[in-house]
């Protein structure tokens, strides 16, 4: 479970730096991008940062696709299918963040006891 984790978070983090680039916002292309690299601070509070970008991420891929559904419903085309795969990917993000909830994650970014260094 360990490495298909960090394969959906940094599948994720593609996806929201292309959203992301559609839309030319050059800063958010690189937050997008730098983001998934805070997993290589093993402390717990990396993985919650982390877990809070990607809720956001499927939040924003939420509104879109409420967005293109109403601008396709609007001009009379098809947005079923839009608002489908925006919904699955609004999904897939926040698998992502939960993912990193399960065991391995926990365990190896346990919080640090006094004396044993870092976690």
């Amino acid at each position: 479970m360990g490495i298909t984790g960090y394969l959906m978070v940094v599948i994720s983090a593609l996806l929201l730096a292309a959203h992301f680039l559609r839309a030319a916002y050059l800063p958010l292309i690189v937050f997008c991008l730098a983001f998934p690299l805070l997993l290589l601070i093993r402390r717990r509070w990396a993985v919650r940062v982390v877990q809070a970008i990607l809720l956001l991420g499927a939040l924003e891929w939420s509104l879109t696709a409420v967005a293109v559904m109403i601008e396709r419903r609007e001009a009379g085309s098809d947005w079923l299918r839009g608002a489908a795969i925006l919904g699955a990917v609004a999904v897939f993000n926040a698998a992502a963040a939960f993912i990193l909830q399960s065991r391995p994650f926990r365990e190896r970014y346990r919080p640090g006891r006094e004396g044993e260094g870092p976690a």
